[in-house]
């Protein structure tokens, strides 16, 4: 017996409206060239335990992309982090390396405090 509405990625299992559709989610963003990215590179520390990360946001594609820029720039900065939800943060203070890095390597971005 097959389910007349399966579950969503946002975890809707039922609806009482017999004209119910589930939204697909279209996630085959393409990864944009490197000159076209626009990144911002920010300092925080909210929720951090007074720790302080760097943010690099802005980034549009492949979550695979994401992941891949963020090690690059962990591995240039010599720190750990993460990369998720389009959102790249690296341990630490760390915005003039980055912003060298993305610049070397032709990255648009900009650098806010």
């Amino acid at each position: 017996m097959s389910k007349k509405n399966k579950p969503d990625a946002h975890g809707f299992v039922y609806s009482t409206n017999p004209g119910f559709k589930f939204e697909e989610n279209n996630t085959n963003v393409e990864t944009l060239l490197p000159k076209q990215q626009k990144l911002t590179i920010r300092l925080d520390t909210k929720h951090r335990a007074g720790k302080s990360v760097t943010l690099i946001n802005g980034f549009v594609g492949k979550a695979e992309d994401l992941q891949e820029l963020g090690k690059k720039l962990k591995s240039f900065c010599g720190t750990g982090g993460s990369a998720k939800e389009g959102e790249i943060i690296i341990q630490g203070d760390q915005r003039d390396k980055v912003l060298q890095w993305l610049l070397k390597n032709n990255y648009s971005s900009s650098k806010r405090i």
